[in-house]
């Protein structure tokens, strides 16, 4: 079994720091990495708060890296596009091909780059939340922030119906390899197509389940949840401060960097 972020959110080295000053960390990360007109400030976040992801959490490196591939893939892709789409400035290389010509220009290269700086800063803020905070402690913080009941308890519905599907899946998929259902292509197609199938099925009776056991509890609409949370530490709540004010003034000094 892979583990998933949840397994290492619970079992973090952060886990009793006050979930509402990482979630804070965080989110504000994300908006100074949007608000940045130059990509210094993001890349600087991308690096510190992965420094503390793997240090500080203690979350494998191999783990995080390989996380960190998935938002970089499709980076990537859309840096394809702006690199060789948007204008301005001088040209740096130029491809001829029979219909028109390719070129990179200095203003598609730096909002390109700024682009990348921005995307592994937000994504590295964002792991950062989720490596180091359980779901419970976010729906806590959502409660005292005045979140509306029903949002609260859809969102606690669908997040346990992930590990449900997650479940199903693999057990239905493990009994076709010991089958031999994916030897072909064409079985591939077969056995992914039952998957799918009989998934939905299972996946609605585990939910059918779920409403039984609820009524068998006596729900009421409304689902509980623990009001306890680790005090804030003031070395922590200092650091946070001192951290984000530091980012802000780095984002403001280097306003008019850029790659070229």
């Amino acid at each position: 079994m892979h583990r998933l972020l949840e397994d290492f959110a619970q079992e973090n080295a952060l886990r009793d720091v006050n979930p509402g000053v990482k979630i804070l960390l965080g989110l504000a990360s994300i908006l100074l990495c949007i608000s940045s007109p130059g990509p210094v400030t993001p890349l600087f976040i991308a690096v510190s708060l992965s420094a503390a992801t793997v240090g500080l959490a203690r979350i494998p490196p191999r783990f995080y890296a390989r996380l960190l591939l998935v938002p970089a893939s499709f980076a990537v892709m859309s840096i394809a596009v702006i690199l060789f789409l948007t204008g301005g400035g001088a040209v740096l290389v130029s491809i001829p091909l029979p219909i028109f010509t390719l070129t990179v220009t200095t203003g598609g290269a730096n909002l390109a780059f700024l682009l990348v700086a921005r995307v592994l800063g937000g994504m590295c803020s964002l792991f950062f939340i989720s490596l180091t905070t359980p779901m419970t402690d976010i729906f806590t913080i959502m409660q005292r922030l005045r979140f509306p009941t029903v949002f609260i308890d859809l969102a606690m519905l669908i997040y346990r119906f992930i590990f449900v599907v997650i479940d199903e899946a693999g057990q239905i998929y493990r009994s076709q390899r010991m089958r031999l259902g994916y030897g072909t292509f064409s079985e591939s197609i077969r056995s992914f197509g039952m998957l799918a199938g009989a998934l939905f099925l299972r996946t609605w009776e585990s939910g059918e389940h779920l409403v039984r056991a609820m009524d068998a509890r006596c729900y009421d609409g409304r689902f509980g949840l623990p009001d306890e949370a680790p005090p804030v530490s003031p070395t922590w709540a200092l650091g946070v401060v001192l951290y984000l004010g530091l980012v802000a003034g780095i984002s403001w000094t280097t306003a008019t960097i850029t790659l070229c």
